[in-house]
């Protein structure tokens, strides 16, 4: 299998992992659908259109994290796309925010960012080649009412991935991050109404955004975009 043909998207059960991974597929990359629940990773790989392989997995888990990836490139080889895309959000005054949702949050959100690019740099870096994509969300620009923790999770990986730019600057690995406003998934699932999910943006419309701006052009590089909602 060619090296450049494996694409590693956590949260790959729903939403913009589910786009993205039909979208890679299309173009006939193998990949990889990581999340918490096999039943939701196997909807999403009835839309693949070449291999793929499925992989339960707690992000919020460096054990866990570590294990799948050695097993990702010791069975497929060399991880030249990493999406951190999983994510979790609870939204209330910060006051009414149980400890649960806290510990998910930053655990998930943050610490789940941090260790899966931990696992795939140490390849990426002895090959001098790799890109790493971080799905952040507006709230990593700016804060939001009910939503303090949420942002404060997406502030820590966009910190995250900016010195992780600067870390790297001196490679050929990419970092890529993305802040786009709320899209259409089940993620709103009970938070928003069906009226209000309406207006959301199309996951398919956002991972096309994507694929376009992290492909290699010549003489430029582009580290960040922002995609926000029609008013």
């Amino acid at each position: 299998m060619s090296k450049n043909n494996i694409v590693v998207i956590t949260g790959a059960g729903s939403g913009l992992g589910a786009a993205l991974a039909y979208k890679y597929s299309s173009l006939g990359y193998h990949i990889c659908l990581l999340g918490r629940t096999k039943s939701k990773l196997e909807q999403t790989a009835k839309t693949l259109t070449h291999g793929y392989s499925i992989y339960e997995v707690d992000v919020s888990s460096k054990q866990q994290v570590a294990q799948i990836i050695q097993s990702i490139q010791g069975d497929l080889g060399p991880i030249q796309l990493l999406f951190n895309n999983a994510g979790v959000g609870y939204f209330d005054d910060a006051e009414n925010l149980s400890e649960d949702s806290v510990h998910q949050m930053i655990d998930i959100n943050l610490k789940g960012t941090i260790f899966c690019t931990q696992e795939v740099l140490k390849g990426m870096k002895d090959r001098n080649e790799g890109t790493i994509v971080n799905i952040v969300s507006t709230a990593g620009k700016e804060g939001k009412v009910t939503e303090s923790v949420y942002c404060a999770s997406k502030f820590g990986v966009r910190g995250f991935t900016e010195s992780l730019t600067l870390e790297l600057k001196k490679t050929a690995i990419h970092v890529f991050a993305v802040y786009m406003g709320g899209m259409k998934t089940e993620f709103w699932d009970g938070i928003f109404s069906e009226e209000q999910t309406k207006k959301l943006m199309d996951p398919h419309d956002i991972a096309d955004i994507i694929m376009d701006n992290i492909k290699p052009r010549k003489s430029l590089t582009v580290t960040e975009v922002v995609i926000k909602n029609q008013k």
